[in-house]
C-alpha cells in the first residue's frame, strides 16, 4: 500500500504530508508525528501505517518543519513551537477530532498537543517518547553526560559530529544498530533510506535548533512527567527493553501516572521500536484503537 503525499501551507511555511487510506470508510483517523534526527514520515511510519490502513483506519504523517520534504520554518525550532505546529496542521487538514501517536521526538509533542487540546484527542499512542526525564541521560554520570553534550552543542562540535556521521555509512549503520536492535529489520533498503534522509541538504537543521532549545546545562527544558496525570484519553505506551535513549524504569514510572494507560514492553527492541518488532507493534495499536471503538466517534472530518 504507498502513500499520497500532500503539501499544505501553514503560518510558518508549507508542510508536506504522507496519507494512507483503507479501502472502505475509514474507522478513525491517525495523526503520527516522526521522531528527531533526520527522521521524517516515511522512516518512522512506512511499515506501521499500511498496517493501520489494512486494518481500516485512515493515517496521516506529516514531516515536521524542517525534517523530510518540508522546509525549514520562518520560526526557529522549539518545543513550544512543534507543539502549536501540530495543532495548526491538525486544524489544516480538517482533523476535528483523532487519535495522536508519537516517536521519541514525536511522543513530546504528542503530549503536549493531548495536554493543550485534550477535547480533540480521542486516543494517545508513544513510542519510545521524549518529554518525560529531567536529562538525556539517566543514572550516576547522567549530569556530566548531560552537561557533556550541552557543551557540544554550544561549541557547534555536536553538529559537526552529526554531519560527520552522516556521511559514514559504517558509522551510520554502527549508529542504527543501537536504535534497530534486530539485525533482521535493520536492512539494506532501510539504510539506503536513512542515508538519503541524513545526505538532504539541510537535514539536521532543525533539529539542532529543537536541541539548543531544550539542552540547558544542567538539564532539559521539557518534562511533562508532572502532566501525566493529566491526560484524559486513554493512552498505549510503546517501549523498547533495550532503549539505550530513554530508560524504561521512566516509561514505567510515567505510565502509572496516567489515569488510562496500557504499557507494551516490546522485548529485545532498541528506540526504534515500532521498526524493530513491527509485528508485535502493529498488532498491540490495532488491539487498541479496536477497543477505542467502544468509546467517543474517533473518527474525523476529510478535507
Amino acid at each position: 500500500m504507498h502513500p499520497t503525499r500532500t503539501t499544505i501551507d501553514l503560518s510558518g511555511g508549507p508542510v508536506s504530508y504522507l496519507s494512507w487510506r483503507p479501502d472502505a470508510a475509514p474507522r478513525s483517523t491517525i495523526l503520527l508525528l516522526h521522531g528527531g534526527g533526520v527522521d521524517d514520515a516515511s522512516l518512522s511510519w512506512g511499515a506501521l501505517a499500511p498496517r493501520l490502513a489494512r486494518a481500516g483506519h485512515r493515517v496521516i504523517a506529516p514531516d515536521h518543519p524542517g525534517f523530510g520534504e518540508s522546509p525549514l520554518p520562518s520560526w526557529t525550532v522549539t518545543q513550544e513551537r512543534l507543539v502549536d505546529y501540530v495543532g495548526e496542521f491538525a486544524d489544516a487538514v480538517g482533523l476535528d477530532r483523532c487519535i495522536i501517536g508519537g516517536l521519541s521526538l514525536g511522543g513530546g509533542m504528542t503530549i503536549g498537543h493531548a495536554l493543550a487540546r485534550p477535547d480533540r484527542v480521542t486516543g494517545v499512542l508513544l513510542f519510545a517518547t521524549y518529554g518525560l526525564m529531567d536529562r538525556q541521560v539517566d543514572g550516576v554520570f547522567g549530569a556530566s553526560a548531560h552537561a557533556l553534550t550541552w557543551l557540544m552543542l554550544r561549541t557547534g562540535l555536536l553538529d559537526v559530529a552529526q554531519r560527520a556521521y552522516a556521511r559514514d555509512r559504517r558509522l551510520l549503520a554502527r549508529g542504527m544498530r543501537e536504535i534497530v536492535r534486530d539485525p533482521g529489520q535493520l536492512t539494506d533498503e532501510l539504510l539506503d533510506e536513512v542515508e538519503v534522509a541524513a545526505r538532504r541538504p539541510g537535514s539536521g537543521t532543525a533539529f539542532g535548533q529543537w536541541q539548543r532549545d531544550q539542552f540547558g546545562w544542567r538539564r532539559l527544558r521539557t518534562n511533562y512527567a508532572s502532566q501525566a496525570g493529566q491526560l484524559r484519553s486513554p493512552v498505549l505506551v510503546v517501549h523498547g527493553d533495550r532503549d539505550s535513549g530513554v530508560p524504561l524504569a521512566v516509561i514505567e514510572r510515567a505510565a502509572a501516572g496516567m489515569p488510562d494507560a496500557r504499557l507494551l514492553v516490546v522485548p529485545g527492541a532498541g528506540h526504534w521500536v515500532q521498526r524493530d518488532r513491527p509485528d508485535l507493534v502493529a498488532t498491540a495499536v490495532v488491539d487498541f484503537l479496536d477497543e477505542l471503538e467502544g468509546g467517543p466517534d474517533a473518527s474525523s472530518a476529510h478535507p
